[in-house]
């Protein structure tokens, strides 16, 4: 049987082991900073001088005192000190500086991202996969130049806002 938990770290009570509060409590330490997570910030190398109990940041990839060797871990604040946790793939945690979510794909944290396949709101898709370039508008007479103008500016805005191909 392995020491902790195969996903998270989270210490495991061993048979015949003493003081087994101390397992049971630094895992509800890690457990209460991981599940829904919210932090301070994200990218901080440095130990801010006055956190409070239950404050928590992700660490950037350069960590100095006590978070060195902790890149990209998030950070707790305890009453009993720091208390770290590696980020595991798919872990989406609050930032609460720039108001999103950030995720960790395994490699990286990406800030503000929202990935899926579908937009659907009440059961109805409203935006799905983005579907082939629709082309500009040709021809006709001059008569339809208003109508030409305005329909390239449509064009123009669904493209920039990725909805249509270019």
């Amino acid at each position: 049987m392995s020491d902790e938990t195969a996903r998270l770290g989270l210490p495991f009570i061993q048979p015949g082991q003493a003081q087994k509060e101390l397992y049971h409590n630094e895992a509800l330490a890690l457990l209460d900073a991981a599940v829904h997570a919210a932090v301070e910030s994200r990218g901080d190398d440095v130990p801010p001088a006055t956190p409070s109990a239950g404050q928590s940041w992700i660490i950037g990839a350069a960590p100095t005192g006590d978070w060195s060797g902790r890149a990209h871990n998030l950070a707790t604040w305890t009453a009993s000190g720091w208390r770290f946790m590696a980020p595991v793939e798919g872990m989406r945690i609050w930032l609460r500086d720039i108001g999103v979510f950030s995720f960790w794909t395994g490699s990286a944290w990406r800030d503000g991202e929202l990935i899926g396949e579908a937009l659907v709101i009440q059961g109805k898709t409203v935006v799905g996969l983005q579907q082939s370039a629709i082309s500009d508008v040709t021809g006709g007479s001059v008569l339809d130049g208003e109508a030409r103008t305005a329909i390239a500016a449509i064009l123009s805005a669904l493209r920039a806002h990725g909805l249509i191909a270019t």
